[in-house]
């Protein structure tokens, strides 16, 4: 008999925890699979901000700027790294949204899983991403924002072909752009300067990102991308998509 106690231990439940945040925001925590997250809430509103990936510190200082000033959840990812440690392995933790993502993210750096071992990991995220996401995604037909930074070439021609529809500005540098999962919200963003892509239909494969995850669930998405160390364009950008959308 399998004892997911002894194979199993680094897949924790959901767990939470309290204290004040500077300005007077409320800063709690949550696990998903082990993952922490921190999240300062300011306000009330349906907004949501996610921070995902730890070595994108430009985005994390843009979100952390913006929160203070802007009402809504913001969920801060607790690494420093691209990866995140996942019992025997690391994973990327936008790429474990979907079961169908997620068993190529824990074969990625652990080829040879147990297929017994590797089965019941994927149930337990399944169970623990249901309840995460019910955290994390925004009621009322608010925004789910995520920030993201590139530094390897990244840039929105890669998305070309996921997108049905493209608005990129002459002047505007590809590796800043705008991803958005809601044809009124694009419609309003490509009348501004910045680059913006609609990705409002599901691609032949799921990759475990979060864009489709909240396109599933019919989830107002945003993905605000900028080269890393752009902190200023990336501030203008996220208050330019408030402006518009809000």
């Amino acid at each position: 008999m399998l004892n997911k106690t002894a194979i199993l231990p680094f897949l924790l439940a959901m767990l939470y925890s309290n204290d004040q945040n500077i300005s007077g925001s409320i800063s709690t925590s949550v696990s998903f699979a082990g993952i922490q997250f921190r999240i300062v809430e300011n306000g009330v509103s349906d907004n949501r901000y996610i921070w995902l990936h730890g070595d994108e510190q430009t985005a994390k200082m843009a979100l952390e700027d913006h929160i203070e000033s802007y009402p809504g959840k913001a969920f801060f990812i607790d690494c420093n790294e691209r990866e995140v440690s996942f019992g025997p392995t690391k994973v990327d933790p936008n790429r474990i949204f979907s079961r169908e993502g997620a068993i190529v993210a824990l074969r990625k750096f652990k080829p040879g899983w147990n297929k017994t071992v590797l089965t019941a990991a994927l149930d337990n995220l399944d169970y623990e991403r249901d309840y995460f996401l019910v955290e994390l995604f925004p009621e009322n037909e608010g925004l789910l924002i995520a920030l993201h930074n590139n530094f390897r070439g990244y840039n929105v021609k890669k998305e070309l072909d996921n997108s049905r529809f493209s608005s990129i500005k002459r002047g505007q540098n590809p590796r800043d752009f705008i991803i958005c999962t809601e044809e009124s919200d694009y419609r309003k963003l490509e009348m501004g300067p910045y680059n913006v892509v609609l990705q409002d239909e599901l691609p032949n494969k799921d990759d475990g990102s979060l864009s489709w995850a909240a396109l599933k669930s019919n989830i107002r998405y945003i993905n605000i991308e900028t080269r890393l160390g752009w902190l200023s364009k990336q501030q203008k950008m996220l208050r330019f998509v408030e402006g518009m959308l809000n």
